[in-house]
């Protein structure tokens, strides 16, 4: 269980690095540099718009590789999405600015940012069904929750050599070339993770569907037709969490440095110091989701997210580091109540045979409502000189939205409650 943890950790930090590292850049420089044609913030939307491109990719990543998982096994997922999204960030670094080849620039900005959600979309399901189905019963959610550390390690790996560069270099220098070597340096993380992974056996579950002949024939046909309450369910659920996230993590950047005047290295600084909170929590609040339930957390979690949407729009406001720090912190930490139980209960919620796909495509139908959307729907809600309330409006309703789907879905915790096509009844 260690060493599968460690990969699975490993893997997903390396992929949410690759992922991240793109967010990061498109609030900082990808406007002006691929957009320079455009407004200020209407830069920052148009980066922002080949950021949600990845999102939707990822449901196309969800669903072809869950096919793979579920039809071939979990192994051979996570080193397929992972060869995927290594190789088009490597390109990313490698695009020519706006300057030299015109609109051909932005259109590759767009592809290989599709190709990076495609491979993103495989690697969640991947890495959490390997963990997951190995773990045993009583320790589901604290094993599961180790892949969900992953992206906590990605987006410290990404803003800290992010961090690094733009203090070391001038403005000139970053946003000619510094920018760039993040990207390029996700090619030797991706040698290092695919290394990891090659000692990884695959799970005693797959092994029994394959070996009875049980094997879903087509995976998203079953889910489609027997589960698609679920999804849209489970989707409906995790928006909160990805807006939360994508919220602070890459429009309060864009806002903090554009609209309230503060340095990039201040902004980086305040951000990656509550998620390193956040990636410290992960494993406590899942020891706490085997004990209490899976459902409760996440109940618990959205609550908190919608009563802290507005402070911490207001501690953004103050442009104080402690603060905005303060303000980041609450509310990523109502985030993990939920998604550091969420790698557990999203596969518990599923039968084998479909599990990769189903819980697959729930989780990255998700990002589509709740992560695609944020940085640009708070980027054009954020005018005027005043606080921007109208982000913290947006950022209630979806916690408020994602309440309401939890409490629609049963418990799966083995004591409370029962696992199997029982659940599936019960969320119908």
């Amino acid at each position: 269980m260690v060493r599968l943890a460690a990969a699975s950790l490993a893997g997903t930090a390396i992929e949410f690095y690759d992922f991240f590292v793109y967010g990061t850049a498109a609030a900082l420089v990808l406007g002006p540099l691929f957009f320079p044609t455009f407004s200020p913030v209407a830069g920052t939307l148009a980066a922002f718009g080949t950021f949600a491109v990845g999102f939707l990719a990822r449901p196309l990543g969800s669903v072809l590789f869950g096919h793979i998982g579920d039809r071939h096994g979990r192994r051979p997922v996570m080193f397929a999405s992972l060869m995927l999204t290594g190789a088009s960030t490597v390109a990313v670094g490698f695009v020519p600015s706006y300057a030299t080849l015109g609109v051909t620039a932005p259109v590759l900005l767009l592809v290989l940012r599709f190709l990076q959600g495609l491979g993103l979309g495989g690697e969640w399901g991947g890495a959490v069904l390997l963990t997951v189905e190995h773990a045993p019963e009583g320790r589901r959610a604290l094993w599961a929750s180790f892949p969900q550390v992953g992206p906590a390690v990605g987006f410290l790996l990404a803003n800290g050599v992010m961090l690094g560069l733009s203090a070391g270099l001038s403005d000139a220098q970053f946003r000619d070339w510094g920018w760039r070597v993040p990207f390029w340096a996700a090619g030797l993380l991706a040698a290092g993770g695919l290394l990891l992974r090659t000692s990884l056996t695959e799970t005693p579950q797959f092994r029994e569907l394959a070996e009875s002949g049980r094997r879903a024939s087509a995976p998203l046909v079953e889910v489609a037709r027997g589960h698609w309450r679920l999804v849209l369910l489970t989707a409906g659920a995790l928006a909160v969490g990805y807006a939360i996230f994508y919220a602070v993590s890459t429009w309060a950047l864009a806002y903090g440095t554009e609209r309230l005047g503060v340095s990039r290295t201040v902004m980086l600084v305040c951000v990656m110091a509550a998620v390193a909170v956040k990636g410290v929590a992960t494993p406590f609040a899942a020891m706490l989701g085997d004990r209490v339930g899976r459902r409760p957390m996440c109940l618990a979690g959205c609550a908190a997210a919608a009563l802290w949407m507005f402070p911490m729009v207001g501690l953004l406001h103050t442009a104080r580091p402690v603060l905005m720090f303060l303000g980041f912190t609450g509310a990523l930490l109502a985030f993990i109540m939920m998604f550091a139980v969420v790698a557990a209960y999203l596969p518990e919620l599923y039968e084998p045979r479909v599990r990769c796909t189903g819980a697959a495509v729930g989780y990255n139908l998700a990002g589509v409502v709740g992560g695609a959307l944020t940085p640009i729907v708070a980027t054009a809600s954020a005018g005027g000189s005043g606080p921007p309330w109208g982000v913290a409006a947006y950022l209630t309703a979806i916690a408020l939205l994602s309440l309401g789907c939890f409490a629609l879905l049963p418990e799966t915790l083995p004591s409370k409650s029962v696992t199997g096509p029982a659940v599936e009844s019960a969320a119908a």
